[in-house]
């Protein structure tokens, strides 16, 4: 049996097993949690905490999932960290770099101070990828941001107040329009749900409980590459 620790979770005083990390600390204290949890042992992204520590003054972030309670610590989980996102119609756009700057100018308020990149629970290059949207190199930034779960950490860390993952996926969705080629046989597949033609399996699909669900899909044939 671990030992019994003491945490503080939104100014509420619980006790814990030692080692565990913050998600299941939080769940064994007794809240059920129904978002912020969409992994349960890898990364979605969704678990950003803030958290400080007796030992030391600065308040610091991770991830619920991988972070491990220490005694005394407080934290609180956000919901979802404040971010501005612009608003973009991908059809319309003809000049994807100039629509990226002008989406995101903040970029270039970039300090290279790297905050964003040691705070990135994945190790992405976060900072090199934002020297890359500065430069115009669609191609760079989707290839360093592609992993990005958009948990919002290097948000949280930046100086010039950018919000990055915003930034990357942007990029990666210009990329994707204007240089990546879509195959004939995803066009095709793409025409043949507008046109219905599966209607009838997505609607028995529909009427199938969780079980019969899971034996479905435990079943299902898996196409060779």
């Amino acid at each position: 049996m671990a030992e019994s620790i003491p945490i503080f979770f939104m100014g509420k005083k619980y006790t814990v097993p030692e080692g565990s990390t913050i998600l299941s600390a939080i769940e064994f204290a007794g809240y059920k949690l129904i978002r912020g949890c969409g992994c349960r042992g890898g990364f979605c992204g969704a678990c950003a905490t803030v958290y400080r520590t007796p030992d030391d003054h600065q308040i610091k972030v991770g991830l619920a999932c991988q972070t491990q309670v220490v005694e005394n610590m407080t934290l609180t989980i956000l919901p979802g960290y404040p971010a501005n996102k612009a608003l973009y119609n991908l059809e319309n756009i003809k000049e994807p770099v100039t629509a990226l700057w002008q989406s995101y100018p903040e970029i270039f308020r970039c300090l290279g101070c790297s905050a964003c990149t040691k705070i990135c629970p994945q190790d992405i290059a976060v900072m090199d990828y934002i020297a890359s949207a500065q430069r115009g190199d669609l191609e760079k930034v989707a290839e360093l941001s592609f992993d990005c779960i958009m948990c919002g950490l290097c948000a949280s860390r930046c100086l010039a107040q950018m919000v990055p993952y915003n930034v990357a996926i942007m990029a990666r969705r210009l990329y994707a329009k204007s240089n990546l080629i879509k195959p004939d046989y995803v066009m095709r597949r793409i025409e043949e749900v507008e046109q219905g033609r599966f209607r009838n399996e997505i609607d028995e699909l529909i009427g199938k409980n969780t079980e019969e669900l899971r034996t479905i899909y435990a079943n299902r044939e898996i196409e060779e590459i």
